[in-house]
């Protein structure tokens, strides 16, 4: 893998140099001209400067992603918290508010986008690319088609939509889209047996490949759940075969890992166990599994949540970031960004701009915790509460 790396980032001088903060880039279709790394792999030239750079800029100092690619249906039960009917107009309206918050890009560097959004306009019918773009913040896209039952395992699951994901990824890259996600999950409870570890992994594997062949960096998301009773010591164990067989398919897949993001879980105990474990502990054992099995030419490591509170998740983060990493570790956050935001909405048009200021608020809190200087200074009862749904299903 290390000779295809190299070979791809020596290849600069034949590649078509593409700014992706410029609107006219967005609508630039590659040459189809490409470099040869070995007999096996190929990759387009255009591409190659392309991912590594637009890596790079979601993985920048005090800044991560905000994950608001939520399915209609998720967004939907978000929406009903709040007494609102899931309907395009109130979907839009809450994605307006996401995206118009003043001086969001100061801390937010990526925004993850459902297909509906991605073709979407704000309420005022400015496109929501253009808005993000404004902001500096790069557009991402979910590119995965849910969860399934995993036939021949232990009431486990699969992720599915690898069938028409070139083109459709193509089309993305030509939306605006830069980057990607691919969400899959593996149960402790349930096992997990070889066949759903090794069947995540092949799939992230196969959904990174066809991704940066079309231009967008993909974000590796092995989500291990937080369901179940087991201790900190079962999660370690777990994460650290689920990720070396990622990382394993990911280089038999010839994936150019300086243009990869990877979206994992933090390693703490199962949400239902009755111990807890501490920021320092969260901390010291999921960087002993990132420097046990992630190459440090994979530019950031971007944490989910998981149903953490909002609270608990930038702690945690904050702690990972006492101490300089090989990586940028950040966050990557949907309901632990979001949840105090909806709340204080609830709907209404005179709330928007309250809302706004606590999404603000708890993307500078990230953006602190990302430079490991959150102090957790005037956090609210609300954004203590913990989040976790058992079986959850984005």
């Amino acid at each position: 893998m290390a000779s295809a790396s190299a070979t791809l980032l020596k290849s600069s001088p034949v590649i078509d140099k593409c700014e992706w903060v410029k609107a006219q880039t967005l609508r630039h279709t590659p040459p189809l001209s490409v470099v040869r790394c070995n007999p096996a792999f190929t990759i387009r030239a255009s591409y190659a400067d392309e991912l590594v750079k637009t890596a790079k800029t979601v993985a920048s100092p005090g800044r991560g992603i905000l994950a608001m690619d939520e399915s209609n249906a998720t967004c939907g039960k978000r929406l009903a918290s709040i007494g609102l009917e899931n309907t395009e107009a109130n979907r839009q309206a809450y994605r307006t508010l996401l995206v118009t918050a003043p001086g969001l890009g100061q801390y937010i560097s990526g925004a993850i986008l459902f297909e509906e959004t991605l073709y979407q306009s704000t309420v005022d019918g400015e496109k929501i690319v253009d808005v993000l773009l404004q902001q500096n913040i790069v557009p991402g896209i979910k590119v995965d088609k849910g969860l399934v039952p995993l036939a021949g395992s232990n009431d486990e699951s699969w992720c599915q939509g690898l069938d028409g994901l070139a083109s459709r990824s193509a089309a993305y890259y030509t939306q605006g889209a830069r980057f990607a996600k691919w969400r899959t999950v593996v149960s402790i409870p349930n096992g997990p047996s070889a066949l759903a570890v090794k069947e995540a992994a092949w799939g992230l594997a196969r959904y990174a490949a066809i991704s940066q062949e079309n231009g967008l960096v993909p974000i590796v998301e092995p989500e291990i759940l937080l369901d179940g009773e087991h201790g900190i010591d079962r999660t370690f164990e777990v994460a650290q075969k689920v990720w070396a067989e990622v990382f394993f398919y990911l280089a038999e897949n010839n994936v150019l890992f300086e243009g990869i993001l990877l979206k994992p879980s933090m390693v703490t105990p199962g949400a239902e166990s009755k111990v807890r474990a501490t920021p320092q502990q969260v901390s010291d054992y999921t960087l002993k599994l990132l420097h046990r099995r992630i190459p440090p030419a994979v530019p950031g490591i971007m944490f989910l949540s998981g149903g953490q509170s909002e609270v608990e998740a930038t702690l945690n983060l904050n702690a990972m970031n006492q101490s300089p990493n090989p990586w940028h570790v950040s966050f990557s956050y949907a309901r632990a960004l979001q949840n105090t935001c909806l709340k204080t909405w609830g709907g209404r048009p005179e709330n928007v701009k309250a809302a706004q200021d606590a999404l603000l608020f708890r993307a500078k809190s990230n953006s602190l915790a990302q430079l490991g200087k959150y102090t957790g200074e005037g956090e609210s009862d609300e954004a203590t509460k913990g989040m976790f749904v058992k079986g959850y299903v984005y």
